[in-house]
C-alpha cells in the first residue's frame, strides 16, 4: 500500500490573515533577469500580478489585454505576459498582470494550482499535492 506524503511550506502571516510566500520570477525566455519577489497569496485572484515596471524591468513582455474584476466590484483593462515561477522548488509558468505602480504583488491560483500547491487556510501553510488534479 502506497502511503501519500502531502508537504507543508511555512508562510509568512501577518494581521487580519494575510498570507505571504516568496517566489522567483522571470521571464520565459532566456532574456532577462529573475527576481525574488514576495508575493500576497490571493485565492480570490485568477492571475497573478506585479507593478508594470518591475516586469518591464525583468524583461517579461505583455502579449495581450484582458478585462479584469478587482475585489470592489469596479472592471479594468490590464495588459498581461507569461512569466516562469519557482515556488518553493516547484517551476511553472503562467500568465502575469501588468498591474498599476505601487500595487502589491499577488500570487494568483493559476500559479498556485500549475505548481501543485494548494491553500491550508486554517493553517496558514502552503500544501504540496501528491499530484496535480487533472480532474
Amino acid at each position: 500500500m502506497a502511503v501519500l506524503a502531502i508537504l507543508l511550506f511555512p508562510v509568512y502571516t501577518f494581521a487580519m490573515g494575510l498570507t505571504y510566500v516568496e517566489a522567483k520570477i522571470r521571464p520565459v525566455s532566456n532574456g532577462g533577469g529573475a527576481r525574488t519577489v514576495r508575493f500576497l497569496v490571493d485565492t480570490g485572484a485568477t492571475d497573478s500580478l506585479l507593478p508594470a515596471s518591475h516586469l518591464r524591468e525583468m524583461g517579461v513582455s505583455p502579449i495581450g489585454q484582458k478585462r479584469y474584476e478587482l475585489a470592489d466590484g469596479t472592471v479594468h483593462e490590464y495588459s498581461f505576459g507569461f512569466a516562469a515561477f519557482d515556488l518553493m522548488g516547484v517551476q511553472a509558468v503562467a500568465s502575469v498582470i501588468f498591474g498599476p505602480e505601487g500595487s502589491e504583488p499577488i500570487l494568483g491560483v493559476t500559479i498556485l494550482e500549475s505548481a501543485g500547491f494548494s491553500v491550508d487556510t486554517a493553517n496558514l501553510v502552503l500544501k504540496k499535492l501528491p499530484a496535480v488534479p487533472l480532474k
